[in-house]
């Protein structure tokens, strides 16, 4: 078995404003890393209508469509900007997620990574935001539940900031696990402990700024895996932001590489216990270029690892 690699050059064509965070350069400076890796790279479909509709109404397509430029830049909030090639790019994010749940649930590959801009956590049912356009990791959980009758999905979030659009998708769904770790105080301000969805099936584990690699270890260990366990997903979904890094600008959770490898170690080891090594990752944030990539190929290495 091996991993496979999901992007696409239109995933490079989502401009933003000189000095946006949310770069170009963040998946050439991802791709760069990967290169030598021995992976099974696979070209992102444009996500169908209806995959979108899986989570989002179709009054959320009509306003991005019509909000998309011709030229320039448009402005959807504070920090999300629309270039005219944005919707693309976020049709093809939302189908390399979908493509990935297909190719590990039908055992073409092990696990998958989409490397994939725009990014998606953020987006909220009817609202793009933080960066984010339509719901990545909440569509992979759907499209798994949905479209190949699976009965429990669990999406792990580790990115730095509160994963509040996969929350607010994935609020009234019994069939998903929403486990993720954030820094509180923090961007979007969202993820305390009593945020747990209207069947109790959300986990939100908040960190304080500079707590650093112990505090970060001992909430997944005492808290988020004994939960996976419990909860016996066929499928684990990972939003993979990178953000958490010592380095990264945007934030300060202070983890280093090697915490990243160790956690995307161990889930590798939870889903081989649980769900025959199913793992799908979808690239959420991470904004230091360097730091981006060096955790973002230890992140692959391990899941490849896992698929050996």
């Amino acid at each position: 078995m091996t991993t496979a690699l999901i992007t696409h050059a239109d995933c490079l064509r989502h401009e933003t404003p000189e000095g946006h965070p949310e770069q170009v350069a963040r998946l050439e400076h991802i791709l760069h890393a990967l290169e030598s890796l021995d992976l099974k790279r696979v070209s992102a479909p444009m996500a169908a209508e209806d995959d979108i509709l899986r989570i989002h109404p179709i009054d959320h397509l009509r306003n991005l469509r019509s909000a998309h430029p011709q030229q320039g830049y448009a402005q959807i909030d504070g920090d999300t900007f629309m270039s005219p090639g944005s919707l693309d790019a976020a049709f093809r994010a939302a189908g390399a997620a979908v493509r990935a749940v297909d190719m590990v649930l039908s055992g073409e590959v092990q696990n998958a990574f989409a490397a994939i801009r725009p990014p998606g956590h953020h987006a909220e049912t009817e609202t793009a935001m933080g960066f984010c356009f339509f719901g990545n990791a909440a569509l992979a959980a759907k499209h798994a539940l949905d479209h190949h009758g699976l009965s429990r999905v669990a999406v792990v979030d580790f990115d730095v900031h509160h994963g509040n659009g996969t929350q607010d998708l994935l609020w009234d769904e019994p069939r998903a696990l929403f486990i993720t770790s954030q820094q509180m105080p923090l961007w979007p301000g969202s993820g305390r402990v009593d945020e747990d969805g209207t069947h109790g099936q959300i986990l939100n584990m908040p960190l304080p700024p500079d707590s650093g690699s112990d505090a970060m270890r001992a909430a997944y260990e005492s808290q988020a895996f004994p939960r996976l366990r419990a909860f016996k997903p066929e499928l684990i979904i990972i939003s993979a932001g990178f953000d958490a890094h010592r380095d990264d600008p945007l934030a300060s959770l202070n983890w280093s590489t090697a915490d990243f490898a160790w956690l995307t170690g161990e889930l590798c080891t939870l889903a081989e216990e649980l769900c025959a090594g199913r793992i799908v990752s979808t690239l959420e944030g991470g904004y230091d270029l360097n730091a981006l990539a060096q955790a973002t190929r230890a992140h692959v290495e391990e899941l490849m690892k896992a698929a050996q």
